[in-house]
């Protein structure tokens, strides 16, 4: 009898450039191909460790020099919306949400154009196509679901998230929303619309990707209660935005070696 062991996944390090949230700065990753029957155990694992996905990637940031992004989630048990937030909620009551298997729309990208457009202009998706904007949405080896917003007096679509589904909570891989409508805090209230989803669905938690303190574009995650963030290897607590400064001390990052012998994968073993 021939016993087939499983393949541990491989590792690697994207070449640095220049970071999107942090002046002067270079950012660089730690990354791993997400495929194959485990891919799904593969993100669950990972994601409790800090990693998010990309399409069929999943990555951590691993600066050579900064170590300030950290990945954040809300523990819904601890949520308790603000006075502001439930004034979001309020306006929002009529708000339509669909739920449907991640297939990208034109609706949809004009959408993500719109968004760009008014938001992100110079960042990195700034060129991104038609093609690419499909690929970002239904490019998926594990649960992922599109959650899309409408308006009901016309059904025009307002907002959408890519979010996968995990074992222990939904991860919001990437958001969207009309840039014409600032007043309803549209980012915010998807946000809150997915606490809701994890809660009926007794999942404890929302992934919201990083926090970066001391970036304007990263402090609207810091609004929300419950919030815990992933700091030297485990979850933290935080209660005060302001106790989390920018790690920027030139030995705040482990070495590459060090950083995949600490990851456990699925079935316990390291990479």
């Amino acid at each position: 009898m021939r016993h087939t062991l499983p393949i541990a996944p491989q590792f690697y390090v994207t070449a640095p450039q220049p970071c999107p949230y942090l002046d002067g700065k270079m950012e660089r990753k730690l990354f791993t191909a997400l495929q194959g029957d485990s891919a799904a155990k593969l993100n669950n694992a990972l994601s409790q460790q800090g990693f998010r996905r990309s399409q069929n990637v999943l990555y951590r940031p691993s600066c050579a020099d900064c170590a300030a992004c950290l990945s954040a989630r809300i523990k819904v048990a601890d949520f308790q919306p603000t006075k502001s937030q439930k004034r979001t909620q309020r306006r929002a009551r009529e708000i339509i949400r669909k739920s449907s298997s991640p297939w990208a729309t034109e609706d949809q990208y004009d959408l993500f154009r719109s968004y760009l457009d008014a938001r992100h202009a110079d960042g990195g998706m700034a060129d991104m196509d038609v093609y690419e904007f499909s690929a970002m949405i239904e490019e998926t080896p594990v649960r992922s679901r599109v959650i899309e917003y409408f308006e009901p007096r016309n059904n025009a679509l307002i907002a959408v998230s890519l979010t996968d589904v995990l074992k222990d909570g939904l991860s919001m891989v990437y958001s969207f929303f009309t840039p014409h409508m600032a007043a309803n805090s549209l980012g915010t209230y998807m946000i809150l619309d997915h606490i809701d989803i994890a809660r009926e669905a007794s999942l404890p938690y929302v992934y919201l990707g990083y926090w970066v303190p001391g970036s304007a574009k990263m402090g609207y995650k810091a609004k929300f209660s419950g919030l815990e963030v992933y700091s030297g290897g485990q979850w933290c607590p935080m209660s005060d935005p302001e106790s989390f400064q920018p790690d920027n001390h030139p030995l705040s990052t482990d070495p590459i070696a060090e950083q995949v012998a600490n990851i456990q994968l699925p079935d316990g073993r390291p990479p």
